[in-house]
């Protein structure tokens, strides 16, 4: 940025020939932050910063965004972590968002459907919305039911690969009755009528974007490095894994919003370095998914510069168990289903590595008021949190089950059976807080005889969409791996279905289905999947209840997965931004980005 470019840009301003919010948007383009514009605003004479600041479409500048796991697409059907739908959501939308509380608002709905507005069915198969008329996309084509319709027919392809595909797994049909009226029936009566279509597993697509890439070529649509929809922004450039800049859709429904004329969301770096970009520094206006070290994370708010904010129901932090061989290679394929662990297939072996997990340490000493430990792979809503589960700490349970397993410790104290050493390769995403969940983890695991080697993987590429790369997460090359997973629907079928192996062809990630399935440790149940199943059409919402919490429970004492810390949602802003109520454990937090504009 040169400073005579900022000044030929304000001369022209304040002749005349440009106006007030084209200058905002040459000056944003130079690199200007909100502040810096507001200032050149002001001493140019051309209003007050406040007034610049407040008021109308795209006055207040640019918003400067830090997501250190770096979106890779903006396709949320096709998204692989959650920075993903976060990036999606600032141009897509939904047609209706929900709280942490489980209350439904419409966004692309005229209301919420009920019995008694018609809505809802009385027999639970069906569901009729009605949308808002006079909707736009991005680039003018109408908004109408057939977009809704066509998400349905991109989602359900199982040649798509979409990793949204359980929320619409039970749908019938999706029929457009009207341009503004869209009818979904269900394959059988259920409860979770409001699973698909709502909330960021919800965006809706443009048809007309996307019709010609249905299927095995949906990956190759240029929609999803230029996303646009009917959202407040458009995707204008991206690169994927470091910057997605948005400008605004001049067809978004309200005239008066959104506020910043551009925004800016950069991937890259740690949670630490994030927390301190928008506390510390002032450099970013919003930092998301601060899994920082509660002491470090206090200190950084004495600086003044920005607020920390929490929400319940942020996702459990766990250790996943791999049923495959991640060192024996079949058919060109490490992991393969056809290749079993050489022993965490074997139940004694996992509870031990369960028994040795000092989660109360672990919570005390990094999360504080950020999460609390838990033995529960289920937590969220609130009333799904099974009470059947105890949190147990015991070393010499732990070495029993082991040495009933025939695990017996050499001398070098490492166990070994048959010739095979108990090595683990242990991998999570680059992280100061998570590295040091890893050694805790792995100081217990000593104690047992279990040696394990810390991985760490950069999390733009552990999180990442790609078929193509090792070390992401979908493909677990490794014995464990350690990340949050996070809940899309006070249903919680998206958030189990990682447990579901209904259909191994679909369900378990391996190369055919190009690591899409969701079931990543590729354990196989036919207890779970049954449960999973009824769970779909149990109409009777304690009976429904207890089949999640029966799930929860089948889970940990399989230990298939090793939960540690109920997470909360956590995240930074500037102290002169207003974000409003933006956090919900159903829904991105940049669900209502419309709304957000620089304090007066």
């Amino acid at each position: 940025m040169r400073k005579d470019d900022v000044h030929q840009i304000m001369t022209l301003g304040a002749a005349g020939r440009l106006s007030r919010r084209e200058v905002i948007a040459r000056l944003a383009m130079l690199g200007l932050g909100s502040s810096a514009i507001a200032s050149a605003l002001a001493g140019a004479g051309l209003q007050t910063a406040r007034a610049a600041m407040t008021g109308r479409r795209g006055d207040n500048g640019v918003l400067k965004l830090l997501y250190w796991q770096a979106p890779t697409i903006v396709n949320p059907h096709l998204a692989t972590g959650t920075k993903d739908f976060h990036a999606s959501r600032v141009v897509l939308e939904p047609l209706m968002t929900v709280n942490a509380a489980g209350v439904f608002t419409p966004v692309l709905a005229v209301e919420v459907p009920t019995r008694a507005n018609g809505g809802l069915s009385a027999d639970g198969k069906s569901v009729t919305y009605k949308l808002k008329p006079g909707i736009k996309w991005a680039d003018g084509h109408p908004f109408t039911a057939d977009d809704v319709a066509f998400t349905y027919r991109f989602v359900i392809a199982k040649e798509t690969g979409s990793t949204t595909y359980a929320s619409y797994d039970g749908i019938e049909k999706v029929e457009a009755l009207n341009p503004t009226a869209v009818k979904i029936t269900f394959k059988s009566p259920t409860p979770a009528w409001f699973l698909p279509f709502v909330g960021e597993n919800g965006m809706v697509l443009p048809r007309h974007a996307l019709e010609t890439y249905v299927g095995a070529n949906a990956r190759n649509a240029p929609f999803n490095l230029k996303a646009f929809g009917t959202g407040p922004y458009k995707v204008e450039t991206f690169r994927p894994g470091d910057l997605v800049v948005y400008s605004i859709n001049d067809n978004y429904r309200d005239p008066n919003k959104p506020a910043f004329q551009q925004i800016q969301m950069k991937g890259g770096g740690d949670a630490v370095s994030a927390a301190r970009a928008v506390l510390e520094t002032g450099e970013y206006d919003y930092a998301w998914n601060l899994q920082v070290e509660w002491p470090v994370l206090e200190a950084m708010t004495r600086a003044g510069k920005g607020t920390v904010i929490t929400e319940s129901g942020g996702g459990v932090e766990q250790i996943y168990c791999n049923m495959t061989d991640p060192n024996k290679e079949v058919d060109g394929q490490r992991a393969s289903v056809k290749a079993p662990h050489p022993f965490l297939t074997d139940l004694k072996v996992r509870q031990a590595f369960g028994l040795a997990l000092d989660r109360e340490t672990m919570a005390k000493q990094l999360y504080g008021l950020e999460g609390d430990p838990t033995a529960n792979v289920l937590t969220t809503p609130s009333r799904l949190s099974s009470k059947n589960i105890k949190m147990t700490l015991d070393i010499a349970k732990a070495n029993q089950l082991l040495d009933e397993a025939g695990w017996q410790k050499g001398p070098d104290g490492i166990r070994q059976k048959g010739g095979v050493k108990m090595q683990v390769s242990y991998q999570t995403s680059v992280n100061t807080l998570r590295q040091k969940e890893q050694q805790i983890v792995k100081d217990g695991w000593a104690k047992i005889g279990v040696a394990a080697t810390l991985k760490s993987v950069d999390a733009g590429v552990f999180f990442s969409s790609s078929p193509g790369n090792n070390d992401t997460y979908s493909h677990f090359y490794t014995d464990v791996q350690m990340f949050t997973s996070t809940f899309g629907s006070p249903f919680p079928a998206t958030y189990m279905i990682r447990f579901y192996s209904g259909d191994p062809a679909k369900d378990l990630a391996q190369k055919e289905n190009n690591w899409s399935g969701r079931n990543i440790t590729r354990w196989v149940s036919k207890e779970f999947n049954q449960m999973y199943d009824q769970a779909q059409s149990e109409l009777d919402p304690k009976k429904n209840d207890a089949l999640w919490i029966k799930m929860n429970d089948l889970v940990v004492t399989q230990g298939v997965s090793l939960p540690l810390i109920d997470r909360r949602i956590v995240s930074a802003h500037s102290k002169s931004l207003d974000i409003g109520q933006n956090m919900s454990p159903f829904d991105s937090e940049t669900r209502n980005i419309a709304d957000w504009r620089r304090k007066a």
